[in-house]
């Protein structure tokens, strides 16, 4: 359990060992690590950024030598940003750590687990992104970590179909405290007042559910019942359970290159600037 040391990370480690699993609690702090392990039954600490993949290669083995194998990989490790991040803004430094704790930690313990998956002949991998890869919330390294786990979790779930193991993602909305506090609640309503968000995403952002309610949904994509389902980008956002619709491409105009010029510049305009 990839950032199970508090908030949608805890509540998920909580009930996937309400479930019956076995659950390694992975964060970077190891005083929260141990302290969230010694709240769920059964659980264990194995702290540290799965970021460095010597971290995650060890979080993955620890989890097949404390419980003889790895069935599921939840991803759930993230950090404050948008607010700060604006592209006016932002530093390299600021944007490569946002891209670090969201897209590379996941692509690390996925690269370390699934091999793993693969030899056992199956397993369930549930990778977090968010709303924010739409863009809507504004910030840099926040939406492009999470549209590149997007893009990686389509890319997982194709390849390894044939094998077994399962890869979905799970864009949540929660009362964490990445989003709480007066800094973040101003940031919100300044997206509202620039046309961002509309009012009922503001009010949505601004009054989450606890991250109890989002939990179930890693729990279901985790679990044997949904052995169908693979390649998908889900939304639990407390009474909402929705999905993103996998992108495909709208044609707005085509002619066959055999025999035909290519677009002219006032071509392509009278098609999209219409």
């Amino acid at each position: 359990m990839v950032g199970g040391t508090r908030g949608i990370g805890l509540a998920v480690a909580a009930l996937l060992a309400e479930l019956g699993a076995g659950v390694v609690v992975n964060g970077r702090d190891a005083q929260a690590a141990a302290q969230a392990a010694e709240g769920i039954d059964g659980a264990v600490a194995h702290p540290g950024s799965p970021a460095d993949p010597a971290t995650a290669d060890a979080l993955i083995d620890r989890c097949t030598s404390e419980f003889g194998r790895i069935d599921i990989l939840v991803n759930c490790a993230g950090t404050a940003g948008l607010a700060s991040e604006s592209i006016l803004e932002v530093t390299s430094e600021m944007f490569h750590d946002l891209v670090d704790a969201h897209l590379v930690t996941t692509f690390e313990t996925c690269r370390a687990a699934a091999p793993k998956m693969v030899e056992q002949g199956g397993g369930a991998i549930v990778n977090t992104s968010s709303f924010a890869f739409l863009g809507d919330y504004g910030g840099t390294g926040y939406p492009a970590g999470k549209g590149g786990v997007n893009g990686l979790t389509l890319a997982i779930a194709a390849e390894l179909a044939e094998h077994g193991v399962r890869a979905n993602v799970v864009c949540p909305g929660a009362k964490t405290r990445i989003s709480t506090g007066p800094h973040y609640e101003a940031h919100i309503a300044g997206l509202n007042r620039r046309g961002l968000l509309d009012n009922v995403s503001t009010q949505a952002a601004l009054d989450a559910p606890p991250p109890e309610y989002a939990a179930p949904m890693y729990g279901y994509l985790a679990g044997d019942e949904a052995k169908d389902i693979t390649g998908r980008i889900f939304i639990a956002a407390g009474g909402f359970v929705g999905e993103f619709a996998r992108q495909t491409p709208d044609i707005i105009g085509y002619r066959d290159h055999r025999d035909s010029p290519p677009w002219s510049v006032d071509e392509l305009h009278a098609m999209i600037g219409r």
